[in-house]
This record gives C-alpha cells, structure tokens and sequence, in this order.
C-alpha cells in the first residue's frame, strides 16, 4: 500500500532548505514501553528477549510467544486506546524544536490509518507538531519523493534496518541515521554501521544531524 497521497502533498518541503525526515517508533516515542504496559492491562506480558513485537508477546508463566494473530490484534487495539500514553524519547522534542529553526521536519511513520488521529494528538502534546506522512511497508519511495523536492541535504532516521535500506536504495542522497530509544532493544537491534550511523541518543543524533545538513 502507498502513503496518502494527500499526506506527501500537505507536507511543506521548500526547495532550498534542509530536511529532516523521521521515524516516530523508537525514534520519538518508546513504543516498546507504551506497547509493554497497555498489554498488561490485557493480561499479557512483553518479555524484551529480541528484536522483534509479536514474538516478545506471552502470556503468564508461558514459554512460547502469542501467536501472530492474536498479536496483531492487540496491536491494532493499541492504535485505538492505548497509543496516547506512549513516553517521549528523552531529548528528542529539544533536538528537532533546534533543528526545525534551520530545516524542515517530516515525520515519517508506519501506523495504521485507524491509528492516525491518536498518533496526531501525541505527536502534538508531545512537541513534535510537524507535517506527517502516514506509510505503509518501505519507506525509501516516500523519502526519495520528500527528498527530492529540495536541492539541500537531507537526513532520515529510523530504528529499522529494513527501512534505513529502503532509503539508501531508493534516495541513496539521504544521509541515514539508525536510533533506537529502548534501552531493552539497543544490544538486539541488527545495525549496519558501515552502511547508515548508529546513534542512540539524541543529543548526539542532533549533534551529528547538524554536520550533515548544515556543513
């Protein structure tokens, strides 16, 4: 499924600016907090013991995971009554507020659509009141058509190794940064430095943000 459409074309990219394009998941907010606690309320428990959602999911005293499903499902409920309570990464808000003085700033997620006013409401309470993208599957297409509505450089970052590939494929121009704000997922996370930077706290990110747009 492609983004909105509506979505990319709403976003304010000017032509001779720099851009910042990110994730909101572990990126902006600690999803994986947020996502533990509301399944508890559930009866479920989030057992951290790999990079991944659905297989981290139990119930109590079980040995094997809940079945994707049933994972799904409750993920799909978080998007309608949970996502509001998720934590802000620490230093984030700060960071782009600093950056979005100097550059554009596109929020860039995979939330599902029915989830789209709750992610608004967060992103707003929480500072990061910015044009955002509703995607779904690869990110690089939507980074590439954002990327290339400026001649100055721009930055992706994201948690996923999957996406930050996708952008260098399809917007190889994008600098791309991999971040990721669970403290639980940071030694599970794949990474591959030689190919996109790993930097896991914000005011470093921005730090090295800063050398790539504004050199």
């Amino acid at each position: 499924m492609e983004p909105c459409p509506s979505d990319l074309q709403a976003c304010t990219v000017r032509p001779d600016t720099p851009l910042v394009i990110v994730d909101v998941d572990e990126v902006l907010a600690r999803f994986m907090h947020g996502f533990g606690t509301f399944i508890g309320r559930h009866g479920f428990e989030l057992r951290v013991d790999r990079f991944a959602l659905f297989q981290n999911i139990y119930r109590p005293g079980e040995t094997e995971h809940l079945d994707l499903i049933a994972g799904r499902a409750l993920f799909d409920d978080f998007f309608r009554d949970g996502a509001d309570d998720l934590l802000p990464a620490e230093g984030a808000a700060d960071a782009l507020a600093d950056l979005s003085a100097r550059a554009d700033v596109v929020i860039l997620t995979n939330a599902p659509e029915h989830g789209r006013q709750s992610r608004i409401r967060w992103l707003k309470t929480h500072g990061f009141d910015y044009p955002l993208v509703i995607n779904s599957g690869p990110k690089g297409p939507s980074a590439a058509h954002l990327s290339e509505r400026t001649a100055s450089p721009s930055v992706f970052i994201d948690d996923l190794l999957p996406q930050l590939n996708s952008v260098a494929d399809s917007a190889p121009r994008v600098s791309r940064f991999q971040m990721v704000a669970d403290e639980r997922l940071r030694p599970l996370a794949p990474s591959d430095p030689e190919r996109h930077a790993r930097i896991d706290l914000w005011p470093d990110l921005k730090a090295a943000i800063e050398r790539k747009l504004f050199p």
